[in-house]
């Protein structure tokens, strides 16, 4: 099944792909199902078990190292909560495996700090309502699993009376038509059937067109600022005659702990519980841990007095790339990712460690943003996503790993350089990850890129090769032109404020024309200073950076 619902997401991963509610790629959603989904069937079939819990495992192991994007972390998570089920059991029943689908429904919204309707985990939600239904009543695993499929269809139909973006634009949920994808392979294992490992040969692209998911949900899902006072820290040493003999269960230890606070961290293993909260009951939160074992290694800061000790402070630029230690790890390391060799050598210029490579068309998955992070050799690991789809994957790779990692939300390119250019060696981790997440609001992006298609958004009439300007992430011009779609997207974005104006060129543009730009905003913004720098990256024509 796992092998099937793979291969059949892979040869339709282009369609799912092009079903974006932007005339331009947002992420890549099928991309990014096909490489997390792929991931975990490698594992599988590099660990054949006639055990269906532990073939789970490996399923849910290779999914979260090749997680990418907020549709691969989200599917992830869903076959997380699904394995973690049947982890125990060596064969499973109709009715197993409908509850199965259900709680990989509830980890997967768990792992969503606000979850939207209207996107895959909707459609992921109502197929798994129908499978336990359908279950009750019925022994056949094959019967339960059409009914899933087919309810998966409906939901996916219902996304645009869900979201009022696809409503618009008339079109359904990508991610949601993903996991179509992987049930239709689920399905057709199940009875004994191959789908052609070849594109959908369903109704048309026009027909199918719909709209990523991360458009939808990735703005409800980033970190939020820190509402809670005590940075608290501990870890349990798990005593099993404090348990009741009862085995831990570290999603119940979560979900209990939630309630004291944000921020919240926990990661497991047989033995000891590492926990991250902020919470204005640490004390509250020491006596839960207690309830488990004993309590070692405990850390309570008050972030109030630490945000007021760097009031006023000025924040120090790196001019140059930090190194680690080849023995003794450096106190930070600091990972970006980056499309461009251009970006990529600014990012290393102002004191990036590690750029990895990706962006809008290529997200990269946990593994590579694990391994990333591991060769910083730092104590503290600050990671700048600038890219919304990446910033859970990102967050998922901070879940994974026991260094101290700081995830700064960055969705784009000038909010990454201005978080980082707010970053001090010398201050402690916490007062950094308030300064970086406050510097993100004091700069402004803008971006010029192409339609690969024909469309209409917020009452733009769009044709395919028109020139967008993009304000933030929202489109708010057109024109055949690339210059003057730049012209007029300066002045969407310009004001009397703006001091700096950084212009980073891509590949598709020409010296001659960022001249004709510069001399633009001379003339019409003369007291903003403006920087030239050549990016080189894909896609974008012109990137905009506004302080």
């Amino acid at each position: 099944m796992i092998i099937q619902g793979a291969n059949h997401l892979a040869a339709n991963a282009n369609m799912v792909d092009a079903l974006n509610v932007f005339p331009v790629p947002d992420g890549d959603t099928g991309t990014n199902m096909n490489l997390s989904m792929t991931s975990g069937a490698k594992e599988v079939k590099d660990n054949v078990q006639d055990h269906i819990g532990k073939v789970g495992a490996s399923l849910s192991k290779g999914l979260l190292m090749g997680a990418r994007g907020n549709s691969g972390v989200i599917l992830s998570q869903l076959f997380r909560g699904f394995s973690k089920s049947i982890e125990h059991k060596q064969s499973i029943n109709s009715e197993e495996f409908a509850h199965a689908f259900e709680a990989g429904v509830e980890t997967a919204y768990k792992a969503v700090m606000k979850p939207v309707e209207g996107t895959i985990l909707t459609v992921a939600k109502d197929a798994a309502k129908r499978a336990v239904a359908a279950a009750k009543n019925e022994t056949d695993i094959i019967a339960v699993m059409e009914e899933t499929l087919k309810e998966a269809k409906a939901s996916l139909n219902r996304t645009p009376d869900l979201l009022p973006v696809l409503k618009e634009v008339g079109v359904v949920d990508s991610g949601g038509q993903g996991l179509v994808l992987v049930y239709e392979g689920f399905l057709a294992e199940l009875k004994g059937e191959k789908l052609p490992e070849t594109q959908y040969n369903g109704p048309s692209m026009d027909e199918l067109v719909s709209a990523e998911h991360h458009i939808n949900v990735q703005g409800h899902i980033n970190t939020e600022d820190i509402v809670f006072g005590y940075c608290t820290e501990f870890m349990v040493k798990l005593e099993k005659d404090k348990m009741s003999q009862k085995p831990f269960d570290e999603q119940q230890f979560r979900n209990d702990l939630s309630e004291y606070g944000d921020s919240l961290l926990v990661i497991s293993d047989d033995e000891i519980v590492k926990v991250h909260i902020h919470s204005e009951q640490p004390g509250e939160c020491l006596n839960y841990g207690q309830k488990y074992g004993s309590l070692i290694k405990l850390k309570i800061e008050n972030m109030r007095e630490q945000h007021s000790s760097i009031v006023g402070e000025t924040h120090s630029k790196l001019n140059t790339e930090m190194k680690p230690a080849k023995k003794e790890q450096s106190e930070y390391g600091i990972v970006a990712v980056a499309m461009g060799s251009g970006i990529t050598s600014l990012f290393k210029s102002i004191g990036a460690n590690a750029v990895i490579e990706g962006g809008q068309t290529m997200n990269p998955s946990t593994e590579d943003i694990v391994t990333a992070v591991k060769e910083t050799n730092a104590k503290n690991v600050i990671i700048l996503p600038n890219n919304k789809n990446i910033i859970m994957a990102a967050e998922q790779a901070a879940d994974v790993l026991e260094e101290n990692i700081i995830v700064i939300p960055s969705k784009t390119v000038p909010q990454g350089m201005s978080a980082l250019l707010a970053f001090n060696p010398s201050a402690k981790p916490e007062q950094n990850s308030e300064a970086m997440k406050d510097a993100l609001s004091h700069v402004k992006t803008g971006q010029i890129t192409y339609a690969v298609r024909d469309t209409s958004i917020d009452g733009l009439e769009i044709e395919k090769g028109d020139f967008m300007g993009l304000a933030d992430g929202k489109i708010v011009i057109k024109n055949k032109d690339k210059v003057q779609a730049a012209k007029e997207l300066l002045k969407e974005i310009m004001d009397e404020e703006s001091e700096i104006l950084t212009i980073l060129y891509g590949e598709e543009a020409s010296r001659e024309e960022v001249d004709l730009i510069v001399e633009f905003a001379n003339e019409n913004f003369e007291d903003a200073e403006v920087e030239i720098h050549n990016g080189n990256q894909p896609l974008y024509s012109f990137i905009f950076s506004i302080e």
